[in-house]
């Protein structure tokens, strides 16, 4: 029964990032292309960079790989940072009039940032999968494997499990080495402003 429980809120959870991780910002950053708002569309595209780390836990999630675990939770961690932190495009969404668009982006906002830090929460008793050795064989770690597993169902049904662990391997390579550089290096030229962006 509580493994039912288990499997049945990480599949709500993953439905949920599907509507708040993907399908209302991608709307978000088209609307706000046809509106040609620019402080949001910086905002939105610097959203879709953090959160590529995501679909990269997806793909790394597939081939079974335990580091999937802090990949998914660290996501978590830096979406709403990602969401906050720039001064400049905060203030430049801020005087912007009040009209639909503003109204949605806030909303969107406030409701991924309580929902990845829900579920950053929520995922750190998963966090001990990523620390096992040998394969995720416990019901705690495999409930969340199940969703990435149906995604390759439906979107690389001949792939390897192997090669799509590798793409997301390489992609977290990628991922650590640039967030690395903007950490180390561009942080502290450029500040809190996006401007760089």
């Amino acid at each position: 029964m509580q493994d039912e429980l288990l499997r049945s809120l990480v599949w709500t959870d993953y439905r949920l990032a599907v509507l708040i991780a993907v399908i209302i910002p991608l709307i978000l950053l088209i609307w706000a292309f046809v509106q040609k708002v620019d402080s949001m569309i910086r905002l939105l595209i610097i959203y879709w960079r953090v959160a590529s780390l995501l679909a990269i836990t997806v793909y790394i999630f597939i081939a079974g790989m335990p580091i999937g675990f802090i990949a998914g939770w660290l996501a978590r961690i830096l979406i709403p940072i990602a969401l906050w932190f720039w001064v400049d495009v905060n203030e430049d969404i801020q005087d912007q009039p009040q009209r639909p668009l503003k109204l949605a982006l806030t909303s969107w906002r406030w409701a991924i940032t309580i929902y990845c830090l829900l579920g950053a929460l929520a995922s750190i008793p998963a966090l001990s999968c990523a620390f096992l050795a040998g394969p995720i064989k416990t019901p705690l770690c495999q409930a969340w494997i199940e969703p990435p597993l149906l995604f390759k169902q439906y979107f690389h049904h001949d792939a390897k499990p192997g090669f799509l662990g590798f793409l997301g391997m390489t992609g977290l390579v990628i991922y650590v080495f640039y967030l690395s550089y903007f950490v180390l290096i561009r942080l502290g030229k450029q500040g809190r402003s996006a401007m760089e962006q």
